[in-house]
């Protein structure tokens, strides 16, 4: 049977960006929250370099590197750091259904700071998204996580952040050039962890060290490359219902692997999530061009482009 390599791109996209979530609690069991960020980002970055010349990623300009600071600060620095210090306490599930909000926080901060107009369908899928991430975060109360569950809410705030940030970008570069530059700053903003992290390694089980292994080169490198490979293959619309699989891949992997059990509240919370988000990417029939910005799934470029960047953990 032959399968097309396409849809199998995407596929391994999902369930690669979904896999994350439940990676990174196990590996919390050998790193700190700042040194799994450090050890993460680096060895994406080491894979995308070493990618870097067979995919073609060219030198960025010079005049947009403070932009690409940013972007690594907001985007992977600031990611890393806050979810993986609120998966520390919240479940991986759950912290996959809160993150799932950030098209939501993007398409507002995009009305707020980059003019986009406020629909109804903006404003009413937003709210819907944001309340059932709230909710989620909220219920945390009764398992003592719910500060841990306001640290990945700000983990969803610094992605929406960086796909805010990145859309002058897009307009030069792919999306997997913009992925790469982002992830290298975000390396180096985080250098000096590197002795706290070094030690770490020496002294971690290899589980946790194999987990964060994985999350550097395939979650993160390796679902990036896959993910240009089908998005310069098919439309921004189909992509975007594939993303609405990966809260719910996340809850069946950490099932899984970790045997969670998401609680009545989170599921509940993740469901007004899906549907505010439904909401916020509903087009009018007579729209051929594709979404406005704040509409389009995280770090898509314009109607020229369809490279997009996704929710990921």
């Amino acid at each position: 049977m032959k399968f097309d390599k396409t849809l199998l791109a995407l596929a391994a996209t999902v369930l690669l960006w979904a896999s994350a979530f439940p990676a990174i609690r196990v590996s919390l069991e050998g790193f700190g929250p700042a040194q799994l960020s450090l050890l993460r980002l680096a060895v994406a970055s080491a894979a995308l370099a070493a990618v870097a010349p067979v995919l073609g990623v060219r030198r960025p300009a010079r005049a947009d590197l403070w932009r690409i600071a940013v972007t690594g600060a907001a985007g992977m620095s600031a990611y890393q750091l806050l979810l993986n210090w609120g998966e520390v306490r919240v479940p991986a599930g759950t912290a996959g259904l809160i993150v799932a909000a950030v098209p939501a926080m993007s398409a507002l901060l995009a009305v707020r700071f980059a003019g986009e107009r406020l629909t109804r369908a903006k404003a009413g899928g937003s709210l819907i998204a944001l309340g059932g991430a709230a909710l989620i975060a909220l219920s945390g109360k009764e398992s003592g996580y719910t500060g841990a569950a306001w640290a990945v809410l700000g983990a969803a705030l610094s992605q929406a952040l960086y796909h805010l940030t990145i859309k002058p970008l897009l307009l030069r570069h792919t999306g997997l050039e913009v992925a790469a530059y982002a992830t290298w700053a975000g390396t180096a903003l985080l250098v000096p962890l590197a002795p706290s992290t070094v030690r770490a390694l020496l002294d971690a089980p290899a589980g946790p060290t194999a987990a964060a292994v994985y999350l550097g080169l395939l979650p993160s490198a390796a679902g990036f490359v896959a993910w240009g490979y089908a998005m310069a293959r098919l439309s921004v619309t189909t992509a975007t219902a594939a993303l609405y699989l990966v809260p719910v891949a996340t809850l069946v992997i950490s099932y899984v692997w970790l045997g969670e059990h998401p609680r009545t509240t989170a599921v509940a919370g993740g469901l007004a999530i899906v549907a505010g988000l439904l909401l916020l990417n509903r087009r009018p029939r007579e729209t051929t061009a594709g979404p406005p910005a704040a509409l389009r799934p995280p770090g898509t470029p314009g109607p020229k482009r369809r490279t997009v960047a996704g929710p990921r953990g």
